[in-house]
């Protein structure tokens, strides 16, 4: 008889290289190098990874895994609120901002959605969709103060043509964001004609669809490009953010950043501020800034009650 001293450790499982196609909950999909797919998990209560993260997984078997790592990232999309942070995707070049007239879209959304691009290194693409209902010619004409800022701007009707589109997704990858109901889902069926029934078998096999709505999904578009679909925001936490990070990504801000009477500035209402005083020039529209100073006022709101909260669990030492 063989004792438990003289078995032989098992040889560790070969680690493969893939990408996270899919995921629901804390539990995902990876597509390997050879196009074959693994339905995994993580390792112990790990539960950073997002779709779009480019990992190595130990197979258990032909149909099931283990993500062991996570390569580094180039860009990382994720919201914060003051409770927790909820990843959305890992190495998108572009987040398409989906709008339509109706119903009618958050411009509060669409800028936190261009401050989160533009603080994690992506490009953004507002696209108005829904172009042959009869208020979208005053939706568009809100949404010019983006394009007067460079940011592009795509109108189409995603029910009849997608073509408007297509050039803005070519070679790299794209994340999807926006409310419910302005039609991403429309978008993606028509670039990804079986995306729903892929949706479906991925929620069947890893038997989590019924239990979470939460998902995210990636779909090639050829072989130079990808799309991610993400869930419908209602809203988009920026607690990561700190007021001069919020500041530099504000494009039209950065010329007067540095230059305000006070260095710690905030650009709130205090005296000799660069940036109101753009605002007056009629650089800053009233509606940008307004919305900045609404986000670095949540910030201050959220900081005070940390503060309050940390005096209120000070106490004496006992004897």
């Amino acid at each position: 008889m063989i004792g438990r001293s003289d078995r032989q450790p098992r040889a560790p499982l070969p680690l493969l290289d893939g990408q996270v196609v899919a995921s629901f909950g804390r539990h995902y999909r990876v597509e390997l190098a050879d196009a074959t797919t693994l339905e995994c998990v993580t390792r112990g209560r790990r539960h950073d990874v997002a779709c779009g993260d480019r990992v190595r997984v130990a197979a258990h078997d032909a149909r099931q895994g283990v993500i062991e790592a996570i390569a580094r990232r180039s860009t990382l999309l994720y919201r914060s609120d003051a409770h927790r942070t909820k990843l959305i995707c890992a190495n998108a070049t572009q987040i398409v901002i989906v709008v339509a007239a109706a119903p009618a879209f958050s411009h509060d959304l669409v800028n936190r959605c261009l401050i989160a691009a533009e603080h994690g290194g992506m490009s953004a693409l507002i696209v108005l969709n829904k172009s042959d209902l009869p208020q979208t010619a005053a939706a568009q004409a809100s949404l010019q103060q983006y394009r007067a800022l460079g940011y592009d701007l795509v109108i189409l009707c995603a029910r009849h043509d997608l073509r408007p589109l297509l050039p803005h997704l070519e070679g790299g990858t794209s994340v999807l964001v926006g409310q419910s109901g302005m039609g991403k889902s429309t978008i993606i069926n028509g670039l990804v004609p079986d995306a729903a029934a892929r949706v479906a078998a991925i929620s069947a096999s890893l038997r989590s669809g019924r239990h979470t709505t939460t998902h995210a999904c990636l779909y090639r578009l050829g072989t130079a490009a990808a799309i991610i679909d993400s869930p419908g925001l209602q809203a988009f936490g920026l607690h990561h953010l700190d007021c001069s990070e919020l500041a530099r990504a504000f494009p039209e801000f950065r010329a007067g950043l540095g230059h305000c009477h006070f260095r710690d500035c905030r650009h709130l209402a205090e005296p000799g501020c660069a940036i109101s005083a753009a605002h007056e020039r009629g650089e800053i529209s009233a509606d940008r800034l307004a919305s900045y100073r609404r986000i670095a006022e949540e910030f201050a709101r959220h900081a005070k009650r940390v503060r309050g909260q940390a005096a209120g669990t000070r106490g004496y030492p006992s004897a």
